[in-house]
């Protein structure tokens, strides 16, 4: 045990450097918390960790932060005490040190399973370490960094130290030195992004790309090196990121490769040379900015990077390479709009005025000048801001404000990395939770926070956005071009290539066109004219779409299938910056595209000040409803009405998520706070219309269950209203009080089809939506209807497992207060009935085959049915609520990943087994709401517009498509593994 904390404790211990600390959000509670924890430990540890709070008093505001909230860290914390108590009355600095020599005892261990043990022990102790020196404020942000990369670093290369001697072991490998098994074996491990950079997060997935010689002079004779080589990549991910009782060491990242959707693993360096000289992209350039070896074979590592040095570094600033620059700048960039951000679901790294941002700015000048000035060839984007300053690329001032926001995002990073250890870089969507991670932060609130944050991502925004300003192509200098010229006029040929257009011969002649105003829409002299005037700008807006040259084409098309056009051609020459953001909905999103040349109206909505702000809330969709419906006079206009509000509010949010300013969550609960709205608006008027007609029923009471997307908060913009109807009424009065009565069940199965009719009937703007009623009792062949008592009793005896399953989504949303309270109290009774867990197990993957084998499996895009797909993890979460409620009801809830949470935090979801479930609902959800917009049937990569792709792509975090199908695949294999080892017991 450590001996007394006032006899060894000094300066230089980290109890006493510490220098700031977490505000609290709820002090009682989290007084309680740490308390309780407390007095759970042996008295000598509590002793010494009451006596250094005594000592330094922010050891106390530390560790209440991390009780209130760091889930992660507080169980890091609870798990060791003396870990905790080692960690802070020592050197920070030395421990990390004695930290980094120890992980190379992991390359001694006799087995697999012992390497991964010490590796496991050292990184739970860095990772702890590390975030006190953060939340402390003892060392600077890059120190941090830099110390998790040394972390990283050591892992990888104690790993593969340890996986060679076994090979060696089994007469594989014959290196000159058994104690360096890598020295000259041609094997080589380049870390990329943030790890090659010495720039690591906090919870940071590692980048890295394995190549090989396939001479490969170490290896045994008959041994293949390309099985061989794929095989110990494959190890080498699985002893660092596979989840044991003692946690991961780093998730590992291998699809930077070239083209990881067709190739191995590992690479060889023939192969990866000849695709880089061939078919090597723009953002693979930018991305070997930062590489480094970081393991193996260090002195063909070193060859690599300089036989890839060309690829990267070109001699020549000529105008092919800045017009890949200034592709990568458009794919990079999403539409963010004019107005403020919002602080509350904020991606840090990737929204407006984030973290990549700041290093685009770096990395596109070094890319265009670091071939013929080496010193901008550094890698950690600090280090290369400071060069482009003192090398008058940049001003000190833009240099000093950079650095300042970087600083200020990288730390916001950490800290929501901090929460749970996830791969995440997005703030709280919610208010409360923001107020909580404000204070975690060490803000007084949220108001300081914000203040803080937003002057520093509207500052980065700025000079981003002036980048490459004053138009180096060399377009604003030439002469005004004469669009009806057409594709005969070389002058306007080059003003197009100069925009960016790379077909300018098809751009000419399809302007020539519009300008001869032979479309429909042009018809009339008036819209004509402002039209005319308007294509300077069009064109400008057009050519800083993601695809220019398909944004025409998609435009053209808009054009001809327009109705009435004067308003919206008015819109856009006023707000030139929609331009681009109509191109990309026009080219990626055809089901937003038609409603727009339907009803050019809604796109009002979209230079609405408050649009770019925060998502509405129910609230302000409910003001927003009701005046869109006040003056309707008739139930046919109301009908109208109600459509065109739903119109307006699903191409406001699609267009929200196709320009990467909403997350999917966000839009998947404002998608149904609109539905919710929607019935319970309708659900008033039917109920109004029917009364009139045929009266009441005494003590009547009807309401709105819905399930699926809409009771999880989950839709999409395709998505049907899965509802349950159910009623009650005074069964000694069953007969309604009309001038036409109706009795009972009757009487309700009769309003239930006025109200499902009020949906579906088709009006002048279309459906409303389509309404499933098939998760009632009985299914198609039970009443439309159910007394609540029917209900109760059909599913208390006779409802199936799949139904209880259903179940788990019910959400009330149409009723009076009451009533919603018995509908609550039924479900919730069933939900917490004891159930064998080994049957309902034996339920559920029975189910699962039986959709398999219905719908397929094979197809990765279709990500809802596929094998490891959003299936398997709703029905996990299903599981697991369904044989745990009983005696863990907080387990419930309608949200699948809350549930999945819940089920993390009570205990019956192992931690690993969440930190794969979580981020592959979260991948799921972000990609299906993309498809859902843009795609009406099966989606097929293949015949996909090339304006979809990115998009999916940048939903998916992902440098490229490959990259995402990559990802998608390794997503898919790891979740079913969860799914068979949970429901069906395989390992």
């Amino acid at each position: 045990m450590i001996s007394s904390v006032k006899g060894d404790a000094d300066a230089a211990c980290l109890a006493a450097r510490l220098a700031d600390g977490p505000k609290l959000f709820a002090p009682i509670e989290t007084e309680r918390r740490l308390e309780d924890w407390l007095s759970d430990l042996t008295p000598q540890q509590s002793g010494e960790i009451r006596t250094l709070a005594g000592t330094f008093p922010q050891v106390k505001a530390i560790l209440l932060g991390i009780a209130e909230s760091s889930p992660y860290l507080f169980d890091l914390m609870c798990s060791d005490p003396d870990r905790m108590l080692r960690l802070l009355q020592g050197d920070p600095e030395g421990r990390l040190g004695r930290l980094i020599a120890k992980i190379w005892e992991a390359a001694e261990a006799a087995d697999e399973a012992e390497a991964m043990r010490r590796l496991r022990a050292v990184k739970a102790e860095a990772a702890l370490l590390i975030a006190l020196c953060d939340v402390g404020g003892v060392w600077p942000v890059m120190q941090i960094t830099a110390g998790l990369t040394d972390i990283a670093v050591a892992a990888v290369q104690s790993a593969l130290r340890f996986l060679l001697r076994q090979e060696t072991g089994r007469g594989r490998l014959n290196p000159p030195d058994l104690d360096y098994p890598e020295g000259g074996s041609g094997l080589v491990v380049l870390a990329m992004g943030k790890m090659g950079a010495g720039e690591l997060n906090y919870s940071s997935d590692i980048d890295l790309i394995v190549f090989f010689d396939l001479a490969a002079p170490t290896l045994a004779s008959g041994i293949e090196p390309q099985p061989f080589f794929v095989r110990l990549t494959q190890g080498l991910a699985r002893l660092l990121q596979q989840r044991t009782g003692d946690g991961y060491v780093f998730r590992v990242d291998l699809r930077l490769r070239p083209d990881p959707a067709s190739t191995q693993v590992a690479v060889s360096t023939v192969a990866a040379l000849d695709y880089y000289e061939r078919e090597g992209r723009t953002w693979e350039r930018a991305a070997m900015i930062k590489a480094r070896p970081c393991a193996g074979d260090q002195k063909a590592g070193e060859i690599l990077i300089a036989e890839i040095s060309p690829f990267v570094w070109r001699k020549h600033l000529d105008f092919a390479a800045l017009a890949e620059v200034h592709d990568m700048k458009r794919q990079m960039q999403t539409f963010r709009g004019q107005s403020e951000i919002a602080v509350e679901g904020h991606n840090v790294k990737i929204g407006r005025g984030g973290i990549r941002e700041i290093e685009f700015f770096a990395q596109t000048q070094q890319l265009v000048a670091g071939g013929r000035h080496p010193e901008l060839r550094v890698r950690p984007t600090l280090d290369a801001l400071n060069i482009l300053a003192s090398s008058d690329w940049i001003t000190h001032q833009a240099r000093d404000e950079l650095t300042a926001a970087y600083l200020f995002l990288r730390r916001v990073e950490h800290r929501i990395q901090m929460v749970a250890d996830e791969q995440t870089h997005a703030l709280p969507a919610d208010a409360e939770a923001m107020e909580r991670f404000a204070r975690f932060l060490g803000f007084e609130d949220r108001a300081s926070f914000a203040a803080e944050l937003l002057a520093h991502l509207d500052c980065v925004q700025g000079h981003y956005s002036r980048l490459f300003e004053g138009d180096p192509a060399g377009a604003e200098k030439l002469p005004v071009a004469d669009y009806r010229s057409g594709p005969d006029d070389p002058r306007l040929l080059d003003h197009l290539t100069k925009l960016g257009f790379k077909q300018p011969r098809m751009v000419a002649d399809t302007v020539q066109q519009w300008m001869a105003g032979g479309y429909r829409v042009l018809k009339a002299e008036t819209t004509r004219i402002a039209f005319e005037a308007f294509v300077p700008t069009l064109i400008d807006g057009l050519a800083r779409a993601e695809e220019p040259d398909s944004a025409v084409v998609t435009f053209d098309r808009f054009l001809q299938a327009l109705q009435r056009g004067g308003r919206l051609i008015s819109l856009l020459s006023q707000n030139r910056d929609l331009v681009a953001l109509v191109a990309l909905v026009l080219g990626a999103a055809p089901r937003l595209a038609d409603m727009l040349a339907r009803r050019p109206q809604i796109m009002d909505g979209l230079i609405d000040p408050r649009f770019f702000g925060a998502m509405p809330d129910r609230l302000e969709l409910s003001t927003r409803l009701s005046a869109t419906l006040q003056d309707a006079d008739s139930y046919e206009e109301f009908l109208d009405r109600i459509r065109l509000f739903g119109q307006e509010s699903l191409f406001l949010i699609g267009t929200r998520i196709l320009s990467g300013t909403v997350s999917a969550r966000q839009a998947g609960h404002v998608f149904a706070d609109v539905a919710e709205g929607i019935v319970d608006t309708v659900h008033g008027l039917v109920n109004h219309q029917f009364v009139n007609q045929y009266g009441q029923i005494s003590r009547q009471e009807t309401a709105i269950v819905a399930m699926g997307k809409l009771g999880g908060r989950e839709m999409t913009a395709s998505s049907d209203l899965d509802l349950i109807l159910l009623y009650d009424f005074d069964s000694d009065h069953p007969d309604s009080d009309g001038a036409r009565p109706l009795q009972g069940a009757q009487y309700f199965a009769r309003f239930t089809q006025r109200l499902i009719s009020a949906f579906t009937t088709r009006t002048n703007y279309g459906v409303l939506y389509e309404v499933d009623m098939r998760l009632r009792p009985s299914g198609r062949s039970g009443p439309v209807a159910s007394h609540i008592d029917s209900f109760a009793e059909y599913q208390e005896h006779e409802a199936w497992t799949w139904e209880h399953m259903a179940l788990t989504r019910a959400r009330v949303i149409s009723s009076s207060p009451d009533f919603c309270e018995r509908i609550e109290r039924v479900i919730r009774d069933i939900l917490m009935r004891p159930r064998d867990a080994r049957l309902i197990a034996s339920d559920v993957a029975e189910m699962r085959r039986a959709i398999a084998l219905e719908k397929g499996e094979d197809d990765i895009w279709d990500l809802k049915n596929a094998a490891g797909g959003m299936v398997d993890i709703d029905f996990i979460a299903q599981y697991l609520q369904l044989v745990h409620a009983a005696d863990m009801p907080d387990i419930l809830n309608v949200d699948t990943q809350q549930a999945l949470d819940n089920a993390q935090r009570l205990g019956v979801l192992s931690l690993p087994d969440a930190e794969i479930l979580r981020p592959a609902a979260r991948l799921y959800h972000d990609l299906t709401q993309i498809l859902r917009l843009c795609v009406s049937d099966k989606f097929n990569p293949e015949t996909a517009g090339d304006d979809l792709l990115p998009v999916l792509a940048r939903a998916g975090d992902a440098p490229d498509f490959s990259a995402l199908e990559a990802r998608i695949r390794d997503t898919q294999a790891d979740v079913r593994a969860v799914f068979l080892r949970l429901l069906e017991g395989k390992t």
